[in-house]
């Protein structure tokens, strides 16, 4: 909305209103990008600030508390004897309602801005249901694992589709890139709708990115301000490459695609940014809030998504180093335990719990050494991510 006053000066101006347009011409300041981006951090955390107290007690008013362990610390030995019964989950919806609002007030919207937010919103309500099934039944079982994953494949199969289906963004889908490298690995026709083999390995790479991210936030979102923080670190790495993407000299000179109307998607990773940071102060350690599934799987999403319309869902790979690490602890435990058992007829265990922080937990690491030594580790992932913008 503030970059539309941007240009009212110049309105009055070519109306015979000269003088009022000088008068306002400061009103020009809302064309830049960095200042916008800079206003929707700022009023991100701000607002999460001023209505998370307000927002902790009206979800403590309607019930909606965990009233259960998590499975990981029924089952096992967890050493800081926290316990997490009693405190309100689903602070997802101050996170996305933050979000939303701050780039409705600072971004100008085009349709990458729509289709990331609008994503948002379906997994934000996704993931609200999920809890909600889980406060009901006042257990750790929500939806079910297959529900969720085809309605994330629905929704990222959509994206795709969407992106293919418009001749200025078939190129997101069409050209494969990876990091290091200054040209796509590989490239179809962009002019028209021709399926090629280039075509299809995008779309399958824009569906695993985006439910790949989504996941993996989930299964981090374990640990009292675990995921909100490496959110928060990954989504300073998104707001650079968004805001290069945009800039078509920038992107010329890095080697990076450039990808018109992908500035104003630094608004949006601003706004995350601030709306992560505002509510890491009532998540972190004793959290006063959980984001739950209907935060973990927005915000997981929306960087996916963001990852794909930069033309750097590999990037995202290194950046969220963290959350593949988490996700591949999952996957590596489940399927170790499942052919073990088939194949001696008991299951075995790589690691002592999955994901890999309730792993340190059992070895004896306090929940804040664990965290904190995760967004250590984050933020080298970070480094590396950025540092391929030189290295190519």
């Amino acid at each position: 909305m503030f970059y539309y006053l941007s240009q009212l000066p110049e309105w009055l101006v070519a109306n015979g209103h000269a003088q009022w347009g000088d008068w306002l011409s400061p009103l020009r300041v809302f064309q830049y990008i960095t200042f916008r981006g800079a206003g929707a951090a700022v009023t991100a955390l701000v607002l999460c600030w001023l209505l998370g107290p307000m927002v902790i007690r009206w979800l403590k008013r309607i019930g909606v508390r965990q009233e259960y362990e998590d499975r990981a610390r029924e089952d096992g030995k967890m050493t800081d004897g926290v316990s997490k019964r009693g405190v309100p989950t689903m602070g997802g919806l101050l996170i996305v309602g933050v979000i939303d609002l701050s780039a409705l007030l600072w971004a100008q919207w085009n349709p990458l801005v729509t289709l990331t937010l609008l994503s948002m919103l379906v997994l934000c309500l996704l993931g609200f249901y999920d809890d909600y099934s889980k406060i009901t039944r006042q257990n750790s079982e929500g939806l079910t694992e297959k529900v969720k994953l085809v309605v994330q494949f629905v929704l990222s199969a959509t994206i795709a589709v969407y992106l293919w289906r418009l001749e200025e963004t078939r190129q997101l889908i069409t050209d494969v890139m990876v990091p290091f490298l200054k040209d796509p690995i590989l490239s179809g026709p962009s002019a028209t709708m021709v399926i090629s083999w280039a075509a299809v390995v995008g779309a399958i790479i824009t569906v695993c990115a985006i439910m790949g991210s989504s996941n993996a936030v989930n299964f981090t979102d374990g640990l009292d301000g675990l995921a909100v923080g490496s959110v928060l670190i990954v989504s300073m790495v998104f707001y650079v490459f968004t805001y290069i993407a945009g800039h078509a000299e920038l992107a010329r000179e890095l080697y990076v695609p450039a990808v018109s109307g992908a500035g104003e998607l630094s608004v949006v990773c601003a706004g995350m940014m601030g709306a992560c940071l505002g509510f890491l102060w009532f998540n972190c350690f004793p959290a006063r809030v959980f984001m739950g599934d209907t935060g973990s799987l927005a915000l997981g999403g929306s960087l996916g998504i963001v990852a794909v319309l930069v033309h750097q869902p590999w990037v995202l790979v290194i950046a969220g180093g963290i959350f593949v690490i988490e996700a591949a602890s999952v996957i590596l435990q489940r399927s170790w335990f499942k052919w073990t058992r088939i194949r001696t007829g008991e299951g075995r265990r790589i690691f002592l719990k999955a994901p890999l922080h309730h792993h340190f937990q059992e070895k004896g690491w306090h929940e804040n050494q664990v965290v904190v030594r995760f967004y250590i580790i984050g933020i080298l992932f970070a480094v590396l991510a950025l540092a391929t913008l030189k290295l190519r």
